[in-house]
């Protein structure tokens, strides 16, 4: 179900003897599964603060709590104590957590909705921006609507054609065009004015 590497084990375990509670164990649970913002959340948990229902993942000298409603969500996870150089760092692989894509027999605009989600959406957001699915005609044609720091911006054309549309027409059969449907003289704060644009 969920693999912890030894040195995951160890860090844990530092950190549990450090807090000196009895009973003191970790709780892992999945925030917003199923959606582009899925993450896994570690916390301490005494006792007191399990709700009866969690999983029990038994470690060396600890156990961890997984939550009821996020065992589907984080099934196959594994946690990691990675050394880099000078450095470390907890990492949590969850591939369930963000839900599935949908198969090929899914609706196109379930298949878009998911791809725009879940692949478009997380890289607009590094410039404050997204796009919504505003409509998706019977021929294929895709129409969004720009938000954030999108809304307004000099460079949305761009990120249209170059981006969004080669990355819809390449993951979802079917889609035969993206169209803009946004009013980007309304945007009030756009990434980069549209007079700014080259």
């Amino acid at each position: 179900m969920i693999q912890i590497s030894d040195s995951a084990q160890a860090h844990f375990r530092k950190l549990i003897e450090r807090e000196a509670l009895p009973g003191l164990g970790v709780r892992l649970s999945a925030v917003h599964p199923g959606t582009a913002r899925a993450d896994a959340r570690l916390e301490f948990a005494e006792p007191r603060d399990l709700a009866g229902d969690e999983w029990a993942v038994d470690c060396d000298g600890f156990t961890v709590y997984v939550a009821a409603d996020s065992v589907a969500w984080l099934d196959g996870a594994e946690i990691d104590y990675v050394f880099q150089g000078a450095s470390t760092q907890l990492t949590i692989k969850a591939p369930k957590i963000k839900g599935e894509a949908p198969t090929d027999s899914a609706s196109l605009v379930d298949r878009v909705r998911w791809v725009v989600e879940n692949e478009v959406n997380p890289q607009l957001a590094q410039h404050k921006g997204k796009v919504a699915v505003e409509e998706v005609t019977g021929d294929g044609v895709v129409y969004l609507r720009f938000g954030g720091g999108c809304h307004g911006c000099g460079m949305a054309d761009v990120t249209l054609k170059q981006g969004i549309e080669k990355t819809l027409m390449a993951r979802v059969p079917g889609v035969t065009a993206v169209r803009d449907a946004t009013d980007h003289a309304t945007g009030d704060a756009p990434y980069m004015p549209r007079g700014n644009a080259a």
